[in-house]
Order: structure tokens, then sequence, then C-alpha cells
């Protein structure tokens, strides 16, 4: 397994990767089927994070096909360009095998030498899965976004979780 920043070559494999980690995740915030895949449409996306200094996608790679990702936006303001969102996903077939730790680990080496200070993410509160995953990594829960997200005809609550470098 190699874990690695993304590369323009990489863009029908990230376009793929999106489309199927959405199509098997119910807690995603794309819907399976709602995202227009596009390659082109992540080539521009990937060229545009590998001009921000404080913005990265870092990908996990087995044999050339790409089964993780972990994205980090960096602020755009001159007061929140030392914090990034963080958005990760990861095939159904490689879940809870210890990736997770390592996309983070990567990501954390990444953010202090890019002057980041803060990883902020969200959760769904029923996903035990990546909320244990996030607390491993030393995210903390800051707070509760009541009915942030419609799922499958119920309104699900999201904690907002950071971690301080």
């Amino acid at each position: 397994m190699v874990i690695r920043e993304i590369k323009n070559s990489d863009t029908e494999n990230l376009a793929r990767l999106t489309y199927q980690v959405e199509n098997s995740s119910q807690y995603m915030l794309w819907e399976a089927g709602e995202r227009v895949n596009q390659p082109e449409n992540y080539l521009k996306l990937i060229e545009r994070i590998r001009r921000e200094r404080n913005s990265v996608i870092i990908v996990a790679e087995k044999e050339n096909q790409l089964v993780g990702y972990v994205c980090a936006f960096g602020g755009s303001a001159k007061r929140n360009n030392h914090s990034a969102y963080i958005v990760i996903g990861i095939l159904k077939g490689y879940r809870g095998q210890g990736l997770g730790s390592k996309l983070f680990n990567e990501l954390e080496h990444w953010a202090k030498h890019h002057n980041i200070r803060r990883l902020e993410l969200t959760v769904v509160t029923e996903n035990e899965p990546a909320l244990s995953l996030y607390k491993k990594k030393g995210f903390k829960i800051e707070g509760t976004k009541r009915n942030a997200l419609y799922i499958e005809g119920e309104f699900v609550d999201e904690y907002y979780m950071s971690k301080l470098l």
C-alpha cells in the first residue's frame, strides 16, 4: 500500500474511487449517483488544490488503483488559512484495516509542514466506525449540528470535531 499526494494522472482513478465510496457508504454527504463524476471535474479540483499552499488530497494506492483518500481544504482568508476542513473516503473492502489511520498520519505530517494548526470535520453521530477513528486520531467533539443531514427519510445530527496540531 502506498500513501501519497495526488497527481494529475490520478484523475480517472479518483473519479472512480469517489463514485465507489459514495455508492457504498450511507454517511457521505453526496448520495449514490448524485454527483456528476466526470474525470475533467476532478482534474480541475486536483489542479486547484495543488496550487493552494494549505490544501491537499492524499490517496492510498494498491496495485495501481486508488482505495482511499483524505482531502484537506484550507481556509481562504488570512484569519482561517491555518485551518483545514477534512473529508475522508475509503473503499468498503479496505475499511477497518488501519488505512484511515495511515491516511490521517500522512495528513498530519503534511499539515505540520504547511502551517496548518487546526483540522476539522463533521461526522454523523451514528457513524460509530468513523467516530471511533477520529477519536483515536485525537479529534475532539466541539458540538452538535442538529438535523444537519437528511438521510433515508430522516434528519440526522452531526458532530463537529477538531484536532489542534
